[in-house]
């Protein structure tokens, strides 16, 4: 067809009609509609040229220019795109480089073909925007929870409609063994909004901790509010779950409000979640507390907490032992994932053997290195101490407060000891050096004989071998496989080093070495510094 009058303002039309039933903004029709023109129009005048057409938003007019560039001599390459400043100046007074010449050519008549790839440049455009729209719509309701209908199951996956477009639910993400049926009114929580090839792709989920939280947004107008917050959640999909709430005004007891009068709020979650048994637990910042709080509906006699570790130790009376482990663990599971703890279950009579042990193993290290009877080591150990280090540099007012200790007798506790260590160092040295440990890396401060030796037996031999090091190949840490806590183990981790000091030693080395600028580390510290206080 030839862009005529009779048609011109048909091509408004067109495109207030188009942008109408896909509900999208008339402009990008348009656009499109201009680009498909000018990919006709090359195809008329040929593909080395530039052209650009330009639709009147009122009259519907399409002009057609082509456009030309002015460019260096030696950088003139096409000939009907671009000219160089000489050539310019027939059309133009003072011609510089960049500049652009435009003359409107005559409007081109769209053949058969050139109609049809008209057409599917438009609907490419048409359907760019309608994605587009879904994505902007839907990547702020990522962390809300949505409703829809049920359209279809593929290999176990639930496809929902969801208004402006189709969600998935996957199998892994339904609660138990959830089925559906197309036309099944379906709530789930936004879990993910991607841009995708194909067009955005909208994840739900049933299973995440989220979910519940937001439900209990919805049903608990205090948490919608603010005034109660939801500070941890744990769930067993379908079987059990754990929230941890904590209200910072004083006259509303969180736990209450959420479960509700006779347990209507609570009661409207657990239908939701195909009767997901919940446990609601105050939240406390004291963290052996809030633990304590976790393990309901068991009682705890004592709770150890190794914050370095991230490691926690439960003692329990032993007819309370089973019911605070759960069914197939289940309990100290959702516990553990709450409190972000690695949860180490034992029973009363479990942990005065454990201690029994420790305290003979103590007994016989004193015995065994300073020559005392085993009366005198047991005293010691009884004393709070634990290894020889604190028996050779303590002061020596913290040996005398031991029955029957005087000064001479601690002086000589503490050379039997310093004397001892200096052996073992002695020892460390010559066995490290035996395996080629070099002098730069001896004589690093901040690393004992034995943290030399235990690094040599690693194959760690220089100063470079240490700096390619991470902190947690030194100190040790945990990482999650599968859902559960998973412990690495440390080079260093048996002299009590922890991931800072792993940290400072390997950015020292480095530093020593060149690898890293100090000024640049300092001033990457002072952003992070800024960076938090903005925060």
């Amino acid at each position: 067809m030839a862009i005529t009058s009779a048609n011109q303002l048909e091509l408004l039309q067109t495109a207030e009609a188009v942008a109408r039933e896909k509900m999208i903004d008339p402009g990008l029709v348009v656009e499109a509609m201009e680009e498909s023109l000018a990919r006709a129009a090359k195809s008329r005048y040929g593909s080395e040229m530039d052209i650009h057409v330009s639709i009147d938003r009122k009259t519907g007019k399409a002009t057609f220019t082509r456009v030309r560039t002015v460019v260096e001599d030696e950088e003139l390459e096409n000939y009907q795109a671009e000219m160089t400043v000489e050539q310019a100046k027939q059309y133009m007074e003072n011609p510089q480089v960049g500049d652009t010449y435009s003359e409107e050519v005559p409007p081109v008549e769209l053949g058969r073909i050139a109609a049809q790839s008209a057409k599917q440049v438009i609907l490419q455009k048409v359907r760019e925007a309608e994605r587009d729209k879904q994505y902007n719509e839907f990547k702020d309701r990522v962390g809300t929870i949505v409703n829809g209908l049920v359209k279809r199951e593929e290999y176990g996956n639930v496809i929902v409609d969801v208004g402006a477009g189709e969600a998935v639910l996957r199998r892994n993400e339904k609660i138990g063994r959830e089925a559906y049926r197309p036309g099944d009114r379906v709530r789930a929580f936004v879990k993910d909004v991607r841009r995708e090839q194909r067009g955005p792709q909208i994840f739900l989920s049933r299973t995440a901790p989220e979910f519940m939280s937001e439900l209990f947004k919805m049903e608990v107008p205090e948490i919608y509010e603010g005034i109660i917050q939801i500070k941890a959640v744990a769930r067993d999909p379908g079987s059990r779950a754990k929230i941890a709430v904590v209200s910072y005004d004083g006259s509303i007891d969180p736990v209450g409000a959420c479960v509700g009068m006779r347990g209507s709020r609570v009661q409207a979650v657990v239908n939701e979640l195909q009767g997901e048994k919940i446990d609601i637990i105050p939240w406390n910042e004291d963290t052996p507390t809030f633990l304590v709080n976790a393990l309901q509906p068991a009682e705890v006699s004592k709770v150890v907490l190794d914050e370095e570790a991230g490691k926690i130790e439960v003692v329990v009376p032993e007819e309370q032992l089973s019911l605070a482990i759960g069914r197939r663990g289940q309990n100290v599971r959702l516990a553990s994932q709450l409190t972000a703890l690695d949860i180490d279950i034992m029973t009363e009579e479990e942990e005065s053997k454990r201690r029994q042990a420790e305290f003979e193993e103590r007994t016989k290290l004193f015995v065994n290195t300073l020559d005392l009877d085993e009366f005198f080591a047991q005293l010691l150990v009884s004393e709070g101490f634990t290894n020889l280090e604190e028996v050779a540099y303590v002061d020596l007012d913290e040996l005398l407060v031991i029955d029957g200790v005087d000064e001479g007798t601690a002086e000589e506790l503490q050379a039997r000891a310093r004397d001892f260590l200096e052996a073992q160092n002695r020892a460390a040295l010559e066995n490290a050096r035996s395996m080629g440990v070099e002098e730069s890396l001896i004589e690093f401060d901040g690393l004992t004989p034995q943290m030399v030796e235990a690094l040599a037996n690693d194959g760690v031999k220089t100063l470079e071998d240490f700096a390619t090091c991470a902190d947690w190949e030194l100190a040790g840490g945990w990482t999650t496989v599968d859902g559960q806590r998973v412990k690495d183990d440390g080079v260093l981790e048996q002299f009590d080093v922890s991931l800072e000091e792993a940290q400072t030693m390997i950015m020292t080395a480095r530093i020593m070495l060149g690898w890293v600028d100090p000024a640049e580390l300092e001033a990457d510290e002072d952003e992070e510094e800024v960076e938090e206080a903005e925060e």
